[in-house]
């Protein structure tokens, strides 16, 4: 980590951080280890400064944590793996789009499909036979949603007879829709939970789900940045040839 050398109050400065920040972050491996002078004083070069930037960056796509552990592992020397912590925060988000995308399919499919007189039929309460026909579906189908935890019918007392009301139609309807479509059940679940957690008219829930939209757009961008920032961060790694900091006069008696 050659240049020119920084103390904790100048790193601190330059990025408009504490010193106590700057200890912390050396202290959690977000930074790489600094040197030392003679009388145990941290020095740090533009290296460092480079790292923090980069954590900055990752930390409003990724959030504080995975951030942290990104650039923890970059120092302990295993890029590979930080990139897999970045691939797999990628592919996370990737699902969260492709749940939102199915969230507004079902809600397009429902409102071409569901008459009126669904509602009113369920309003006393549908067996499994009823709301198979209803769906054009066999009643097996929906015994394996329910043991798959998408649908969650109550049984009547005494008999325990399945009883489907509005809501329990609703949610087999958008089942059906999107295993049609292909979708997985692991796919299906953030979609219902979607509509439960929201709630509301239609308008409501569209409008949510626009917010939705936006907030995965802000965080991709955010994200990208931060990936942007991170391969700069990996080309000063590369020509430093070491992921930890250079000892200035030898280790001192004390942390400073």
């Amino acid at each position: 980590m050659t240049g020119r050398r920084l103390r904790t109050v100048d790193l601190a400065r330059l990025v408009g951080l504490s010193t106590q920040q700057i200890r912390n972050y050396e202290e959690a491996g977000v930074l790489p280890a600094a040197g030392r002078t003679e009388s145990g004083y941290r020095v740090f070069g533009e290296a460092h400064r480079e790292a923090l930037l980069a954590y900055r960056a990752l930390v409003r796509g990724y959030g504080p944590v995975t951030a942290a552990r990104i650039m923890r592992t970059v120092h302990e020397g295993d890029v590979p793996a930080a990139l897999a912590l970045v691939d797999a925060a990628h592919a996370g988000l990737h699902e969260e789009r492709t749940a939102l995308r199915a969230t507004g399919e079902a809600m397009e499919e429902l409102a071409r499909q569901v008459p009126e007189a669904d509602a009113a039929r369920a309003a006393g309460g549908l067996r499994i036979g009823d709301v198979a026909r209803l769906l054009g579906v066999r009643a097996s189908a929906l015994r394996v949603w329910e043991a798959a935890g998408l649908i969650a019918p109550p049984r009547e007392r005494g008999t325990r007879y399945r009883v489907y009301g509005p809501a329990d139609v609703r949610d087999a309807r958008i089942v059906h829709s999107l295993r049609r479509g292909h979708y997985l059940f692991a796919q299906i679940r953030p979609v219902l939970a979607e509509l439960r957690r929201e709630g509301g008219s239609e308008a409501e829930l569209r409008s949510a789900l626009a917010a939705r939209a936006e907030t995965l757009t802000a965080r991709s961008r955010a994200m990208l940045a931060g990936a942007g920032r991170l391969h700069a961060y990996l080309d000063v790694v590369s020509a430093a040839g070491t992921t930890t900091g250079s000892t200035a006069g030898g280790p001192g008696p004390s942390a400073r």
